[in-house]
């Protein structure tokens, strides 16, 4: 359709530039030409009358002309003409003789190549009309144009893509996108060929564009980043205005949905535990939480507070500014004895809220932190932490001076020992009991000498535990390397409780700096020698292995002295198939094996003696009556059949008793023939007789297998005959 309406306007265009053309020649026929009448121009006639020269008008050339003619773009005619050929036509300037030729005495004008207005709109030429002999001008010379007419060869193009712009989520029906241009090369003041339309090829669904000016907007209301944060819309552009026959051009614009803060923050969890021990000193962090926002950005950025008051006294929590999480630090020191588990309610907010969305909800969450505090073992605590006790000088040893008292603050409440750093007390002034803490004088003081006494009191659980001290030195592992001891082992409850059990104490080697080497013994003693048991098993072990190897050694020798004896007379081989007309004595499949078995048939043999004529037993009879057409054939009656049956018995009997060979039936053969043959030789090179007096009639009855050697012998002995004849 594009091709038949791009012929329509090549059409109109030349019918156009033919009324043009008769136009311009009416106007040159009737109307005087300007310009050429100035005072003194030899052009002026006597009496001031001026000559009638040409008018010119703008030519003009359709664009990308196809057609294999010159196309004719105009004509340049002089007054002076009379059409007898003695005014020549000449053109000069862009294109003369290349592009645009002339007549030189019609003075038409044709274009001889195809022009593209894009590259070039028109082009300036001069004419001149001379006398053909004098070559001298007739007219004036005069400058006209040809103008390129323009046709809609050119479709309109995106120069600016690719086109990437970007909308707010959630943005009004008809908020601007960005707009896009597209440009036509085609004549702009000419026809509709470079007026350009615009419309939406994919993605009407969410965006429109204006058809006149390209600008892209919004066409819903509902564009949300979290589903969808990217489109891609492609707009067309389309010259003629859009009508019918029209080219277009597309591009794809790539619309980018930006983020607004729309999404509130949640947790993922409504609870959280969390766990850390008693002794946990302040600002020690105790767990990180995170609320989730489907925002990007600075959307994103969130507050975290405590909100019940028990855990704004226990807790602190700061924002990490990096991961936007919560951190949860200690704020007062814990008690396990005292509360064993905090709960705290951690909220999140937004830190920027776009107060367009409020209406959305809250942008805020909440979740539960358990703190479960873990009870660690502590020392004794003393109740006072410091006593001030008052002594007479002159009191007895043994005087009580005062009683400490310190509680284990734990859960289980372990006894307490107490006892008196001897660094603090080094001359042993004072003893303490180490059950009820009563401080005691254990020598006499003397107020002169020293009116002050400052001791430091240790207080310790009671673990139960017990110290073995060795009594002597000098321990030897050779003497004696485990020693047993007895432990007793009772408590202080009512009524008193006891058990006993024993301590194994072992004696390590070690070395000169005491560090130990080594503490088993018997490895110690094993690697000195070895137990005589031990060295009769590694005897007995190593005999059964030679005995074994003569063994094997013994079978294999035998073995092979065995098969070097049997190797002459063991014949046997497998059975082969040759393919191979007449295959002898060997061949038992290329005829029936009964007509030889048939020969050592003495009890047929003997009846064939006493048959008849050639009718009962020729040649053609059974095959006991075949033997006797055999040239040369000898019968005994006496053959003796035993060397065969001996040998045979002997090597079954052989098999049997060989043990190499395997236990299972096999097929074997022996070229074995006995110490004489009864048949004598079939040749006929040593007989006495010739082969004239030799009747091979009986050949013909021997088959189709001797029908060759039959023809053979007949043809010969007809031939014989013919030459005696």
């Amino acid at each position: 359709m594009a091709k038949g309406l791009q012929d329509f306007s090549w059409t109109m265009l030349l019918l156009f530039c033919a009324i043009q053309e008769l136009g311009a020649w009416a106007m040159h026929t009737a109307v005087e030409g300007p310009g050429l009448g100035q005072p003194g121009d030899p052009a002026l006639l006597a009496g001031g009358r001026v000559k009638r020269g040409w008018v010119w008008n703008q030519f003009f050339v359709v664009e990308e002309y196809t057609g294999t003619e010159p196309l004719y773009v105009g004509k340049i005619h002089s007054d002076s003409d009379e059409g007898d050929g003695s005014i020549k036509y000449t053109i000069s300037g862009e294109g003369a003789g290349t592009i645009f030729l002339i007549d030189e005495i019609t003075g038409d004008i044709h274009a001889t190549e195809r022009l593209d207005r894009e590259q070039k709109t028109f082009y300036t030429l001069r004419a001149q009309a001379r006398d053909r002999q004098t070559d001298q001008l007739l007219e004036p010379e005069s400058e006209f144009i040809i103008k390129v007419q323009d046709i809609n060869d050119s479709e309109p193009r995106f120069l600016e893509g690719p086109y990437i712009g970007s909308v707010a989520e959630l943005s009004p029906i008809g908020t601007s996108v960005m707009q896009v241009m597209a440009s036509d090369a085609d004549d702009p003041t000419y026809g509709s060929s470079a007026r350009v339309v615009y419309s939406v090829l994919e993605g009407e669904q969410h965006f429109t564009v204006d058809s006149k000016t390209g600008v892209i907007r919004t066409a819903v209301a509902d564009l949300d980043r979290e589903t969808q944060d990217r489109y891609e819309v492609v707009i067309r552009a389309t010259d003629m205005a859009g009508q019918l026959g029209g080219l277009s051009g597309s591009t794809t614009v790539t619309i980018v949905v930006t983020d607004v803060n729309d999404n509130p923050p949640r947790f993922p969890q409504k609870m959280y535990q969390f766990s850390i021990v008693e002794t946990a000193p302040v600002g020690t962090a105790i767990g990180r939480v995170k609320a989730e926002d489907s925002d990007v950005g600075e959307n994103t950025d969130m507050t975290y507070q405590v909100k019940d008051e028990e855990g704004v006294e226990m807790f602190k929590v700061t924002t990490d500014s990096n991961t936007q999480e919560a951190v949860i630090t200690v704020q007062k020191p814990l008690d396990y004895e005292s509360k064993k588990v905090h709960t705290v309610v951690v909220e999140a907010l937004n830190k920027f809220v776009d107060p367009r969305f409020v209406d959305l909800g809250t942008f805020r969450d909440q979740t539960i932190v358990r703190v479960s505090v873990l009870d660690v073992d502590e020392p004794p605590e003393f109740r006072p932490p410091s006593n001030l006790m008052e002594v007479q000088e002159d009191a007895h040893i043994g005087s009580v001076v005062g009683v400490v008292t310190a509680l284990d603050p734990d859960t289980v409440n372990h006894p307490v020992r107490y006892a008196i750093d001897r660094s603090t007390d080094a001359e042993r002034i004072f003893d303490i009991d180490a059950n009820t803490g009563a401080i005691v004088t254990g020598k006499v003081l003397d107020r002169e000498t020293a009116g002050w006494h400052n001791i430091t009191v240790l207080a310790m659980e009671a673990d139960n535990t017990a110290a073995v001290h060795t009594q002597r030195m000098g321990f030897n592992r050779q003497e004696q390397d485990v020693y047993l001891l007895p432990i007793l082992v009772v408590d202080s409850g009512p009524p008193a409780l006891s058990s006993t059990g024993t301590l194994t104490i072992r004696v390590c080697g070690c070395d000169s700096n005491g560090a130990i080497q080594s503490c088993n013994s018997t490895a110690y003693v094993v690697s000195a020698t070895l137990s005589p048991g031990a060295l009769i098993a590694l005897l007995v072990c190593v005999l059964i292995l030679v005995v074994l190897v003569l063994l094997i050694l013994t079978l294999k020798r035998h073995h092979k002295s065995h098969m070097t004896s049997e190797d002459d007379e063991d014949m046997r081989d497998n059975v082969i198939k040759y393919n191979d007309e007449g295959g002898g004595e060997q061949d038992t499949e290329a005829y029936d094996m009964s007509a030889l078995r048939s020969l050592y048939d003495f009890s047929e043999i003997k009846g064939g003696d006493g048959g008849g004529g050639p009718g009962e037993g020729g040649p053609s009879g059974n095959p006991a009556s075949e033997l006797h057409a055999l040239p040369q054939w000898v019968q005994s009656p006496d053959l003796d059949f035993s060397v065969f049956r001996d040998y045979i018995c002997k090597k079954v009997e052989q098999a049997d008793e060989d043990l190499s060979v395997p236990p299972y039936d096999s097929f074997q053969t022996y070229a074995f023939e006995g110490s004489d043959s009864p048949v004598p030789s079939l040749s006929s090179i040593n007989t006495w007789s010739s082969g004239s007096e030799q009747d091979f009639s009986y050949l013909g009855g021997w088959g189709p297998r001797f029908r060759q050697l039959a023809a053979l012998y007949t043809g010969r002995r007809g031939e014989e005959d013919s030459e005696e004849s």
